[in-house]
């Protein structure tokens, strides 16, 4: 048999307090068979998003040590940003990598969410490949009001309470949205201006949901930091729609309202092929390097 990888890019809802950021990635870190390939934190949206990759054991491991240290440290009622949540470890997804399906993908993001209820006390939700419901399928339709409306509704609606613990979210932590599902890139692109209006009414004309293009979400944010609006995009399948179709349908959007783009950004790591169509220079990439691509942090961590 050849080995077994998975890859894990759970979202914490934290990306201002160094402390917490590094104490949940130390959380997760050293545990044979599993390395952090990569993290990243934006305090505009105040979250912080970590690539672990390894044998399935041991990735279930060091993300349930992650969301430990997350549920401990995070209050969500002393939390703001830019970005929708309803838990401190907010979406914990599980990616098939080289020998192993999203089907079983699927059952282990089970197994994960089964013991963050049991252990943690903090309610699950499952998605995607995951989703024990077909209305749960979606990210966004779980998160839907985010943790402030998600406590009050989840007292007084059964159709909103989680699929493991409940029906009351943690206190402090409120609820692990725990899934499987294929390779996803996440892409920001910041416009020359400070009006949310235009990112808005962009991310509405561009996304699948909308009618634009097929397997793209977006959503309009201001980022206070920088004084800018942002088309923040998440492709969930970026072989149908690649990312410098998802960038030039911005940029157009962006220019017939007269707006500039001032540059893009890759959130996490992503695989070699999706930008083999497109240069980081076409597409104002602000951080690009060989070490955003996963094959590469892949190579230069090596599991065992």
């Amino acid at each position: 048999m050849g080995r077994v990888l998975i890859e894990c890019v759970p979202n914490f809802s934290e990306g201002r307090d160094q402390g917490t950021i590094q104490a949940i990635v130390h959380a997760m870190s050293g545990i044979p068979g599993a390395r952090v390939l990569a993290y990243e934190s934006d305090p505009d949206h105040n979250r912080t998003v970590v690539t672990l990759a390894g044998a399935p054991g041991a990735v279930l491991e060091a993300a349930f040590r992650s969301v430990a240290a997350a549920v401990e440290r995070i209050d969500l009622n002393h939390h703001s940003g830019v970005h929708p949540r309803i838990g401190a470890a907010d979406v914990v997804p599980l990616v098939p990598l080289e020998g192993i399906t999203l089907e079983e993908c699927g059952s282990l993001a089970h197994q994960l969410g089964e013991r963050i209820w049991r252990e943690l006390q903090t309610p699950v939700y499952f998605y995607e490949n995951a989703a024990a419901r077909p209305d749960r399928r979606r990210l966004e339709t779980i998160r839907r009001g985010g943790f402030e409306a998600l406590r009050r509704e989840v007292i007084r609606d059964a159709a909103r309470r989680p699929d493991r613990g409940g029906p009351q979210l943690h206190p402090t932590a409120g609820a692990a949205v725990v899934g499987a599902r294929k390779i996803l890139l996440a892409f920001n692109v910041n416009l020359e201006t400070a009006d949310v209006q235009i990112a808005k009414a962009i991310a509405r004309k561009i996304r699948a949901s909308g009618g634009g293009l097929p397997q793209v979400k977006a959503m309009g944010l201001f980022l206070p930091s920088r004084g800018r609006a942002q088309v923040s995009m998440n492709l969930t399948d970026f072989e149908v729609t690649p990312l410098e179709v998802a960038f030039e349908a911005v940029r157009e959007e962006a220019a017939s309202r007269g707006v500039r783009i001032a540059g893009s950004q890759i959130v996490g790591l992503m695989p070699a092929k999706a930008l083999a169509s497109a240069s980081a220079q076409s597409l104002a990439c602000e951080n690009y390097s060989p070490e955003v691509i996963l094959e590469n942090r892949l190579l230069n961590n090596l599991i065992d």
